[in-house]
């Protein structure tokens, strides 16, 4: 695990070391173990490490025989033993016993198809000397973050935005401020910026399971090496012993290749399913102490899942350490944005981040149950989406009144709050499905959009781009649009940064593709069977955790934002209606004060809107500001 940048130069101009150190520095979090560097003509390449594999022999950059191939790689090879075993029966010679020299010898062989026979989560950039090319690639759902700036005399690349900004001539120009509106609209409802733009022009992400090659004169081609099939249809005659045994195979597989490890390694335990059963497989595979950590926060007991992972933890056996906490979100503030580069609306970025630095504290490397949700439809909007499809028949005026009767009553900031669900409910309701299911999502209703961004355009595509038209089945149309767009672009990237921020490397079992392919496979209602979500995954939990673990109610994993905020609201509207933030003009200051007005009053629980300003802000003050 590590950070990884690079500089080509189009002009034949040689690449200096010291851009490369700079850009380099920039990265110290993500690798603090080492660094490394190789220059070759117009071609600069530089790491940092975080020692994981073969601590002492796979320094970075690595090379093939005779070095006319440099590679530089942030992440882990799961399959690399076999790999190994292959690549020298057929005569390659290997100089470390980590995982990412095989990348170098496949390529070798396989030029860019080499990227199909990796198992694992990767960036990498790689160095072909002979051909004169440069290629870039991520992994197939984007767990490894890598973003790219180009003009007329360089190609540049890094692992956070932040390592490009070091460069010498690179723009800071803020796409909020485009006229059409476009970016801050979709940052205001989707509560990130979809790949591949970002924040910055002229910086792109690179999107995932997506390969890069670009030469010495500029040539630039792009193309995706992977995609997940499309899920199957609901078969009324499927049974759930017919799949269950087989996914508990395939999982107990991917999680016992992610315990290759030379430091100390652990999980992340919520109580939830996902990460009970990552952890539960880890016991099968090992009877050595396994380390386990979740987090809780003090002030309201509907977010605090504490006492259901240790729960689990006495089950398993476990040795347990549950961190509960008085964060201070506005404190943290501006190191969430330091570390994503971008606003970011994801409130649980805070005890992600918090809880990776505490674990780190005691190991280098945790398993997760990120994926799980998005493999077995086990969001709570895939059921309401279910609901909706059930309900349509009810008549348009019954469904304004309730509408209507729901938004005289207060709401509350308790996790499960009825009024703020059923409200969100009964508003989108009326609408097409796709449009109603994003209206449970988004963090910026239509209305709060158009009042606090009257430039944003009135027609948005909003879930367009990610959905597929030739899945017949409408919630799993919309599954699969989660799968493209808010796992690698939300999710994926809250995991690296908060991750990273601590020097902390995540493994997802779930997230192993052959997994994922199996899973898509398996018939639709063993995911989603009525309102029952992940029913298989359920029942291939049963024997391995406590039923009460097994049908706990979802939980997500959040924080009591909205009492915080309600209770300091003096800095939320100092902040959002500072001199500094009106400026901007951004945003209609009359919009931003009702926000702040009604949330402080308790008739609103704005947590989510006002988080996404409030990051939106210090961004500016960060980034573009200074």
């Amino acid at each position: 695990m590590c950070g990884i940048c690079g500089i080509l130069h189009f002009d034949g101009a040689p690449a200096r070391f010291q851009p490369l150190r700079r850009m380099n520095a920039a990265l110290r979090h993500r690798g603090p173990d080492g660094e490394g560097y190789h220059r070759d003509g117009a071609v600069g390449l530089a790491m940092r490490r975080l020692n994981i594999i073969d601590i002492a022999g796979s320094d970075q950059p690595l090379y093939n025989e005779d070095r006319s191939v440099a590679l530089v790689f942030n992440g882990e090879i799961y399959n690399f033993r076999a790999l190994r075993q292959r690549l020298e029966a057929r005569g390659h010679r290997f100089t470390t016993a980590g995982d990412g020299e095989t990348i170098v010898h496949l390529y070798e062989d396989y030029g860019r198809g080499a990227l199909e026979e990796l198992r694992g989560m990767f960036a990498l950039a790689l160095w072909d000397a002979r051909r004169g090319t440069l290629l870039l690639a991520r992994d197939r759902f984007g767990q490894k973050p890598l973003y790219y700036y180009r003009d007329g005399r360089r190609f540049a690349f890094a692992s956070e935005i932040k390592a490009l900004l070091t460069l010498e001539g690179l723009p800071r120009q803020s796409r909020f401020a485009d006229a059409d509106g476009r970016a801050l609209a979709d940052y205001l409802s989707f509560g990130y910026l979809p790949a591949p733009g970002t924040a910055f022009r002229g910086i792109h992400m690179l999107e995932a399971a997506t390969a890069l090659e670009i030469d010495v004169a500029g040539t630039l081609e792009t193309r995706r090496y992977w995609r997940l099939k499309a899920l199957a249809a609901p078969d009324a005659a499927a049974k759930p012993a017919h799949y269950a045994e087989e996914l508990r195979e395939k999982l107990t597989e991917a999680v016992k290749l992610r315990l290759v490890s030379d430091v100390p390694l652990g999980a992340f335990l919520s109580g939830g399913l996902d990460s009970s059963l990552i952890v539960a497989l880890m016991r099968r595979q090992s009877n050595a102490a396994i380390q386990t950590f979740s987090i809780g926060f003090a002030g309201d007991d509907s977010f605090d899942e504490t006492p259901y992972a240790e729960q689990v933890a006495r089950h398993l056996g476990t040795e347990h350490q549950s961190f509960r906490v008085e964060a201070d979100a506005l404190e943290l503030l501006p190191k969430l944005v330091w570390q994503h580069d971008q606003p970011f609306a994801d409130s649980s970025a805070i005890p992600t981040y918090l809880v990776s630095k505490l674990t780190r504290a005691q190991v280098t490397v945790a398993l997760t149950g990120d994926g799980g949700d998005e493999l077995f439809a086990g969001y709570e909007r895939f059921a309401a989406a279910a609901l909706m499809r059930r309900l349509q028949f009810l008549p348009p005026p019954l469904l304004r009144a309730a509408a209507g009767l729901l938004q005289r009553l207060p709401e509350g900031t308790d996790y499960y709050n009825p009024i703020k669900r059923a409200r969100r409910f009964a508003q989108a309701l009326p609408l097409p499905l796709e449009q109603a299911y994003f209206d449970l999502l988004r963090v910026c209703s239509a209305e709060q959009l158009a009042q606090l961004c009257p430039r944003a355009p009135a027609q948005l595509l909003y879930l367009q781009p990610y959905l597929d038209p030739r899945q017949p089945h409408a919630v799993a149309r919309l599954v699969e649009a989660n799968m493209r767009s808010y796992l690698p672009d939300d999710l994926l990237i809250k995991a690296d940064r908060c991750s990273m921020a601590a020097s902390l490397e995540a493994r997802a079992p779930f997230l192993d593709h052959a997994l994922a392919e199996y899973a898509a496979g398996i018939p639709f209602n063993l995911k989603l069977k009525g309102m029952r979500s992940k029913h298989i995954l359920k029942a291939a939990a049963r024997g391995l955790l406590p039923a009460a673990i097994i049908e706990r109610k979802k939980h997500g994993f959040g924080l009591p934002l909205g009492a915080w905020l309600r209770r300091d609201i003096a800095p939320v509207r100092d902040i959002l209606l500072s001199r500094r933030a009106t400026e901007r003009r951004l945003l209609d200051a009359t919009a931003v004060e009702r926000l702040i007005a009604e949330h402080a009053a308790g008739s609103r629980d704005h947590n989510r809107p006002l988080w996404a300003l409030l990051t939106l802000e210090e961004w500016h003050r960060q980034f573009i500001d200074g």
